[in-house]
């Protein structure tokens, strides 16, 4: 498997055998002045399309015989029913009945979407060997309502290094705004940005609820091109433990998807066809910096979890449990142990930690926490940190091949 590291983009080659797991900041300069030629489609049974272009043989290139018995020359403008590429023909307009309808909603939920979606520009400084390099680099966010407030959901990698002054919010309006605060966390790269300014809310959806090969759509400024939509399928879920260069990301639960996300996508919503919000985009695996069909994004219930901790308490309080757990700890290992291939095995318990208030002991295998199946320490890492405060949080552990139940009250993380 290739290593996977994070560097930024537009900034300079990445090797051709080096896969960059890259957040997707846009450079605010693209590259314009290609001439792009007009597609133009034509309709499957179009006049136009004649059968001596028929790819399916020679045969296709020479017209059908037509009956000459009244001595006139010329062809019949009734379709040949028993001409089977007419059948063909007949079918994939029916078919295409049914793709007609999908491309309809997909226009729907963008034109109902767009309006919340805000495209972000950021002046930032950069300091490097004593000397300040200035650049501006662009992402997007998405409009949500937080404790009866307006608040620009996004990542904080693209705020990062601008001063809130520096910042410019745009609307798909082309409507200019400020931030009047900026609040962000560092162990998940969510961020907030607080406008007061009446802007259509988005619609919030429930990340748990979306399967593996759901439809999906991405909404952002790849290159700085505000407000661009794409389309794929969540491709997988889950995907943890990414190195991300010098972004120190603890918290990971990231989406996949392949759709097209780019440089300049960062933060901005991913979308079932319901037109909710079930994600924030932020990180691209590629070997040039571009969309290769792996984009990375924060779960919705995830990144709401920060913002709601950011704008109520300035912060995110990180849950504790005190616990080390094996990172070498297999799945093949805790089936073979417990039975269940999952599970975070337990090295040490820190003492008057809540795990220890709770008689978790070094050798436990910890099955679920707070209702969930903890597939492996990374997972559990997540959970915990992401807990509510002062809350009793069950848990499922084996123990000598017998599983038992506890309950615990997780702790804030004190640094």
């Amino acid at each position: 498997m290739p290593d996977l590291s994070f560097s930024r983009p537009v900034r300079g080659p990445y090797p051709s055998h080096w896969l960059a797991i890259t957040l997707v900041l846009g450079s605010l300069s693209p590259v314009f002045g290609q001439v792009v030629e007009p597609y133009r489609s034509q309709r499957v049974g179009d006049a136009a399309f004649e059968r001596s272009r028929d790819p399916l043989g020679d045969e296709a290139t020479n017209p059908d015989p037509v009956d000459n018995a009244g001595g006139d020359f010329g062809v019949s403008l009734s379709p040949n029913r028993s001409d089977p590429r007419e059948a063909l023909y007949a079918e994939l307009d029916e078919d295409y009945a049914l793709i007609d309808r999908l491309a309809g909603l997909v226009k729907r939920v963008a034109k109902l979407v767009k309006p919340s979606v805000i495209h972000i520009e950021a002046r930032k400084v950069e300091k490097t060997r004593g000397r300040s390099e200035a650049f501006d680099e662009a992402g997007a966010g998405v409009v949500v309502e937080i404790a009866g407030e307006s608040w620009v959901l996004t990542n904080r990698h693209v705020i990062l290094g601008a001063e809130p002054s520096e910042i410019v919010l745009r609307t798909s309006e082309g409507v200019k705004l400020r931030p009047s605060r900026v609040i962000s966390d560092e162990s998940t790269d969510v961020a907030v940005l607080k406008i007061d300014r009446s802007v259509p809310l988005a619609k919030i959806g429930r990340s748990g609820e979306i399967e593996i090969g759901d439809f999906v759509m991405a909404i952002g400024s790849p290159f700085g091109l505000s407000h661009s939509v794409t389309f794929g399928i969540l491709s997988a879920r889950g995907r943890r433990d990414l190195t991300l260069g010098n972004e120190r990301i603890e918290l990971q639960d990231f989406f996949q998807t392949d759709a097209a996300i780019n440089p300049g996508n960062s933060g901005g919503p991913l979308l079932n066809l319901r037109g909710e919000v079930i994600a924030i985009n932020t990180a691209i695996a590629s070997n040039g910096g571009g969309s290769e069909g792996i984009g990375f994004a924060i779960p919705i219930d995830m990144a709401m979890r920060v913002a709601d901790e950011l704008v109520h308490f300035g912060k995110l309080r990180r849950g504790y449990l005190g616990v080390t757990l094996d990172p070498e700890f297999t799945s093949a290992e805790s089936l073979r142990l417990t039975g269940a291939a999952y599970g975070a095995l337990v090295k040490e318990v820190r003492p008057g930690s809540p795990a220890q208030q709770a008689r978790i002991r070094r050798g436990d295998v910890i099955l679920e926490f707070d209702g969930a199946t903890v597939e492996n320490d990374d997972h559990l890492v997540t959970r915990v940190g992401l807990a509510p405060i002062d809350r009793e949080v069950p848990i499922v552990i084996h123990r000598d091949g017998q599983r038992y139940r506890a309950s615990l009250q997780i702790e804030p993380l004190k640094k």
